[in-house]
């Protein structure tokens, strides 16, 4: 058998050239330069066999970011596993508002639940670096996860385990608290195709409407969030109306949905009422 070059695995028609380039840079630990600058180069055994199992695992439909093992995330790198959600663009908007909610508050205090990998936190976390946020999951995998992404970027956060409320401490009031938890119909055949095969099924879906996790956390907000806080929320496409209804009944004011980049309803929220002089 012979060592296959560099520029033979470059042109692999299996997988778009893009791919097999970041697989390549991922195996060899070299830049995109040093790939075009070695395309005739003999590959180790070592490194072609490492390759090729990464090969195997995209055609098969496994996400790339799990084989590279991070995803980029409003301009920072997280690692992520299949012990977490993989962070995707349209969440940006969360963090987005997140920080526009607290932008007039020194020091403010944050909660983020269900956090995963820890990206809609850390996010916060980095962008306003005298904020107190916390930042809970169920998942112990996961909060491994999200402390290493922690840890790597240098973000101040505080990481407790438990379901949703159950897991803030007593006495615990925030100025903000922000969730993108399972919101996919258990009966959505979504689950079943592309990369949703292979993210954590509970933190997809909450094993019902969709609803279930959502309306938990809004009727609960209330008792952690102090006078005019926040509650903001992502959500299915096609969940933006039964949201807002969820948060108008809990007495939330200033009720409304906010657009991700393709245009869709994606987030919900709106704030406590004041407390009256």
């Amino acid at each position: 058998m012979t060592t296959p070059q560099l520029k033979s695995l470059l042109l692999d028609t299996r997988l778009p050239r893009l791919e097999v380039r970041m697989l390549l840079e991922h195996v060899l630990q070299k830049p995109r330069a040093w790939l075009l600058a070695h395309d005739t180069d003999p590959l180790d055994p070592d490194v072609s066999a490492a390759f090729n199992a990464l090969l195997v695992r995209r055609l098969a439909g496994e996400p790339m970011a799990y084989l590279l093992g991070h995803r980029e995330f409003m301009g920072h790198r997280f690692t992520v596993t299949p012990d977490v959600l993989i962070p995707r663009p349209d969440t940006e908007v969360l963090v987005e508002t997140a920080l526009e909610c607290v932008a007039g508050i020194a020091g403010p205090a944050v909660l983020d639940l269900g956090t995963g990998s820890g990206a809609i936190a850390i996010s916060i976390a980095l962008a306003r670096r005298d904020a107190r946020v916390m930042a809970s999951d169920v998942s112990a995998a996961a909060l491994k996860v999200a402390a290493a992404n922690a840890w790597d970027l240098t973000a101040s956060v505080r990481f407790v385990e438990g379901s949703w409320f159950d897991a803030v401490p007593a006495g615990e009031g925030f100025d903000l608290i922000v969730s993108n938890p399972p919101y996919v119909a258990s009966n959505d055949p979504h689950l079943d195709q592309g990369d949703l095969r292979f993210e954590p099924r509970g933190a997809l879906t909450d094993g019902a409407s969709g609803l279930q996790d959502l309306n938990r956390i809004v009727m609960g907000a209330g008792q952690h969030l102090r006078p005019g806080g926040a509650l903001w929320l992502e959500h299915g496409w096609d969940q933006a109306q039964a949201v807002r209804r969820l948060l108008a009944d809990a007495g939330f004011e200033n009720v409304h949905s906010r657009h991700d980049l393709a245009g869709i309803e994606r987030i919900s929220g709106g704030r406590r009422p004041a407390a009256r002089g």
